[in-house]
C-alpha cells in the first residue's frame, strides 16, 4: 500500500470522528470495505462479500445500493447459486475515475491514461519541447487535454495524475533536487506549476521508484521480494524494493546510484558541471558512453545505439567502450548486491534496456569475481519504455478509486502532493 493510498484510506469524517456519528462512520467503512472487494475480485455478489467481508446480507445490501446509486458499481448479470438461486453480480463502473500517468524525460514526455479498472484508454508520447519549467507544463497540458478528449471527458475529470520525475521531490520547498537534465525545477514551488496539467490533485514520484513499481506489478519483478531496477540511459537511478515494498530511504533519495563514487579519475569528470551529475553517472550515462567512444576512436558515434551496434558489428573501439561499461556497471552493482542481496537486477533505460545481449552475461562474470557472493540474476525488463508510465498507473489505481469513492459520497479532500 503506497504512502498516499495509506493517508487517502480515511476520509475527513472519518479523521474527525469526534464531530461524526458513529452510524456514519461505520457506513463509509462498510462501503469501503465492499468497494475494494469488488475491485479486488472484479465481479462479485452480495452473499459472495458479505462471507468475504464479515459483513451482514443487508448491511452489504444497502453498501452495494449506495455504490451504485453514486455511479461507482453497476449490475452486470447473475451468478447460479445453491438450489437454483440466482445472485446479482456487480463490478466496478470503469468510467467512474480516472489516473494519468506522465513519465517526464530529458528528451522525451510519455503520458497514459487509464480508467478506474487500470484499462488504459489513451496514450501519447513525443520529443519533449523543452525542459523549462513553464514550457514542459503547457506541453503536458496540452497532452492532457488530448488523452481527455480521446477517451470522451474533460481534463478535470482525471481524479489523479501521477509524474514520474528524475530526482527527488523536496515537499517542503516544492522542488525537485538531484534532477540536473530538468534545469529549473530545483527552484521553490516549481513542481506546484504540475496541478495546472490536471487539477490539485496529483503525485510527483522518482521515476525509476515508479519503474520498480512496473515491474513489480506487470514485469519481471512480480512475486520476486527482493529486487532492484537500475535505469541506465539519459541519467542513472534505481528503484529498490524489500520484502515486496518499495524502499524511499529516509529522504527519498534511496538508489541514487549516479553518486556512487565509481569511475573515478575518468577525463569526463573535469567538465564544468558533471560533479553535479555524479561519479557513476558521469561514465556510465548514455551521454557518457558517447563521449568514452569517441575518445577511443570513434568519432562519428552520436548515440548509444550507434555504439552497441558497432559493437555487434565487431568494431573495436565500440568493443572496448562496451567493455569499459560494464566494467563500471559490474562495481555499481557489486555494491549493490554487497549492500541489498536482491535476488534480481533488473536493467531499463535507453543503455540498459537496449543492450542486454552485450551487458547481461558479462556483468554476472564482472560480479563473479568482485564479490564473494552468488550473484543475483540480471535481466533486461519487459516493459521496455512503458515501465514508469506502469508504475505510474499502478501506484495511483489504489488512490484514485479511494478518491472517487470520497467524491461521489460528497467528500471533499485534496491528495498530498
Amino acid at each position: 500500500m503506497s504512502d498516499l493510498y495509506e493517508r487517502l484510506w480515511q476520509p475527513d469524517d472519518v479523521q474527525n470522528s469526534a464531530t461524526a456519528s458513529t452510524t456514519a462512520v461505520l457506513r463509509v467503512m462498510n462501503e469501503r470495505a465492499v468497494f475494494a472487494e469488488v475491485f479486488r475480485l472484479g465481479k462479485a455478489s452480495r452473499p459472495e462479500l458479505a462471507r468475504i467481508t464479515g459483513l451482514s446480507k443487508p448491511t452489504v445490501a444497502v453498501a452495494l445500493t449506495n455504490l451504485e446509486d453514486a455511479g461507482l458499481l453497476r449490475q452486470v448479470g447473475l451468478r447460479a447459486g445453491p438450489a437454483g438461486r440466482s445472485a446479482l453480480l456487480y463490478e466496478p463502473r470503469p468510467e467512474a475515475g480516472y489516473v494519468l500517468a506522465v513519465d517526464i524525460g530529458r528528451a522525451f514526455v510519455r503520458t497514459a491514461l487509464a480508467d478506474l479498472v487500470g484499462d488504459i484508454v489513451a496514450r501519447k508520447e513525443e520529443p519533449s519541447h523543452g525542459v523549462r519549467n513553464r514550457d514542459l507544463v503547457a506541453q503536458l497540458t496540452r497532452l492532457a487535454d488530448e488523452l481527455a478528449a480521446t477517451a470522451g471527458i474533460k481534463r478535470t475529470d482525471i481524479t489523479l495524475a501521477v509524474f514520474g520525475t528524475p530526482g527527488i521531490h523536496d515537499k517542503t520547498s516544492g522542488s525537485l533536487h538531484l534532477a540536473p537534465n530538468l534545469p529549473g525545477w530545483e527552484r521553490r514551488d516549481s513542481v506546484a506549476r504540475l496541478a495546472d496539467v490536471a487539477g490539485a490533485t496529483y503525485v510527483v514520484e522518482n521515476d525509476a521508484d515508479l519503474a520498480a513499481i512496473g515491474e513489480a506489478t506487470y514485469g519481471l519483478g512480480r512475486g520476486v521480494r527482493h529486487f532492484v531496477y537500475v535505469s541506465i540511459g539519459t541519467g542513472t537511478g534505481m528503484g529498490i524494493v524489500i520484502d515486496g515494498k518499495l524502499y524511499r530511504g529516509f529522504r527519498g533519495a534511496a538508489g541514487e546510484i549516479g553518486y556512487l563514487p565509481v569511475g573515478d579519475g575518468d577525463p569526463l569528470l573535469d567538465r564544468p558541471g558533471t560533479r553535479q551529475r555524479g561519479m557513476f553517472e558521469s561514465v556510465a550515462s548514455a551521454g557518457a558512453l558517447v563521449a568514452t567512444s569517441r575518445r577511443l576512436g570513434m568519432p562519428d558515434a552520436t548515440t548509444a545505439k550507434d555504439v552497441f551496434d558497432a559493437a555487434r558489428a565487431g568494431d573495436e573501439a565500440a568493443v572496448r567502450t562496451v567493455q569499459r561499461e560494464i566494467d563500471h556497471l559490474g562495481r555499481a552493482l557489486a555494491g549493490v548486491t554487497a549492500v541489498l542481496d536482491p535476488e534480481l537486477v533488473v536493467l531499463g533505460g535507453g543503455v540498459g534496456g537496449h543492450a542486454g545481449d552485450l551487458l547481461t552475461g558479462p556483468l554476472l562474470e564482472r560480479l563473479r569475481s568482485l564479490v564473494a557472493l552468488d550473484p543475483p540474476r540480471i535481466e533486461v525488463s519487459t516493459l521496455g519504455t512503458d515501465a514508469v508510465l506502469l508504475g505510474g498507473l499502478a501506484s495511483g489505481l489504489n488512490a484514485a478509486r479511494d478518491l472517487a469513492l470520497d467524491r461521489a459520497g460528497g467528500l471533499s479532500r485534496s491528495a498530498p502532493t
